[in-house]
C-alpha cells in the first residue's frame, strides 16, 4: 500500500480537480472545478483543516437509493464529495477513510 495524497488534474473544460486517494489507490473524495491551479490548491489546504470534524460532513442519499456524502468548509461551501456507496456503513466507513488520510496526504501534481 502507498500513501495518501491528494492528486490535482485538469479537467476536459481546462479546469483544475482534485481527488483525494487512500493509501490503496481508491478515490475517497473528488472536488469540484477550480479556475485556477491555485484555487485548486487552496481547496486542497480547505480538506485537510476540515476532514477531522465530524460537523463539516453532510451524509446523502442521491436519487437511485445509493449513499453519498459531502465535505463542507466551514463557511458551508462544499469542498469534495465522495463516490456513490451501496449501503450507509461504507459510506460512513469512506468518511472515517477522509478523516484519516486527508490531514497527512502529500500533494502530487498530475497536470
Amino acid at each position: 500500500m502507498g500513501n495518501p495524497k491528494f492528486e490535482i488534474k485538469k479537467r476536459k473544460d481546462n479546469e483544475f480537480m482534485f481527488n483525494l486517494k487512500a493509501g490503496n489507490g481508491e478515490i475517497i473524495l473528488t472536488s469540484e472545478g477550480y479556475a485556477s491551479k491555485q484555487g485548486c490548491k487552496n481547496g486542497i489546504s480547505s480538506v485537510k483543516t476540515n476532514a477531522p470534524d465530524d460537523d463539516n460532513y453532510e451524509r446523502k442519499v442521491a436519487s437511485n437509493e445509493q449513499y453519498y456524502f459531502t465535505l463542507k468548509a466551514q463557511n458551508g461551501e462544499v469542498i469534495g464529495k465522495s463516490e456513490m456507496y451501496t449501503t450507509t456503513s461504507a459510506r460512513d466507513k469512506g468518511i472515517k477513510s477522509v478523516q484519516n488520510n486527508a490531514p497527512s496526504a502529500d500533494t502530487v501534481d498530475l497536470t
